[in-house]
């Protein structure tokens, strides 16, 4: 199959230096989660949707599934990581948060790598994410610290894939409704749960069109703005069908060498409450971002 290509201007490993801002709380929480939820990364969330069974079931449908059973679980922790290779450069982005999958509300926190001298100092950069948008607090240099910088995910050529630095949880979910030439790999074991491990390749625009309303206008905006609809995968699932690990691997056609992401998100903590408060309209930077270390200038 493949690699998703996408042509990218400018600096190749910028295309990942974005962070996103935010303490976006919405509603009092996590409704409706199961009387089973984890604290931890531990198992119960209270639903029962089997995920299969090392191919009693089809295993292109059950990952197809996911972000249904997502949705339906609700609240979880997560934590990000999105490497950045090109031309020998690897460049690393963490991120930690929580994230409601019902109300496709989250807030994560971003770790920018050092830079190449080796020098510190970046500040972590707060990104709130909601359907079509992305809030960013220490979001690049000009930027006032009590403000946000506010980011249209539908108008962004990847909708949000790499450009802020993680992948959307949700968006991360909805990919896999896309899910093609599926194997099963079998069972192993992620922090004390056990898991069902699937191989293989996402096609955007199916993604896109199969998605639920909400995040199909940011998939939509990846699928003309990736030159290659397919985007390589390991999806790990427990036996409710929850995903507890996700990994893409996103390929970009530059001037200069070939760039690849590989972004993984680890979910635990079903149940949780989650808050996110969208910031006020006030609260949003409309100014021009300076030339800075957070990632290249955003207009």
């Amino acid at each position: 199959m493949a690699v998703r290509q996408r042509r990218c201007g400018g600096g190749a490993l910028a295309v990942c230096a974005l962070a996103v801002a935010g303490v976006m709380a919405v509603g009092t929480g996590c409704a409706g989660a199961g009387p089973g939820a984890d604290g931890g990364g531990g198992g119960g969330t209270g639903r029962r949707a089997v995920a299969g069974s090392g191919g009693t079931d089809d295993p292109a449908a059950v990952v197809r599934r996911a972000a249904d059973v997502l949705a339906g679980a609700g609240c979880a922790e997560t934590r990000t990581s999105m490497e950045t290779a090109a031309g020998g450069t690897r460049v690393t982005i963490r991120g930690e948060g929580a994230y409601d999958f019902r109300r496709q509300l989250g807030r994560i926190k971003v770790v920018l790598p050092k830079d190449a001298a080796g020098a510190g100092g970046h500040r972590p950069i707060t990104e709130l994410l909601a359907p079509g948008a992305l809030y960013m607090k220490n979001r690049g240099a000009g930027v006032p610290d009590d403000k946000w910088v506010r980011i249209d995910t539908t108008g962004l050529e990847d909708g949000n894939l790499v450009t802020g630095g993680v992948t959307d949880p949700m968006a991360a979910a909805e990919l896999l409704r896309g899910a093609d030439g599926v194997t099963y790999r079998g069972r192993t074991e992620l922090a004390g749960v056990a898991v069902r491990h699937y191989r293989g390749v996402a096609d955007i625009g199916r993604a896109a069109r199969a998605a639920s309303p909400s995040a199909r206008g940011a998939l939509a905006a990846a699928a003309k703005g990736f030159s290659v609809d397919a985007v390589p995968f390991d999806v790990y699932l427990d036996d409710e069908g929850l995903v507890r690990k996700v990994r893409h691997r996103f390929s970009f056609a530059t001037e200069g060498p070939a760039v690849t992401v590989v972004s993984t998100m680890l979910l635990y903590g079903f149940g949780i409450p989650v808050f996110v408060r969208l910031p006020a309209d006030a609260d949003i930077y409309t100014g021009r971002i300076q030339q800075g270390r957070s990632g290249p200038e955003t207009p």
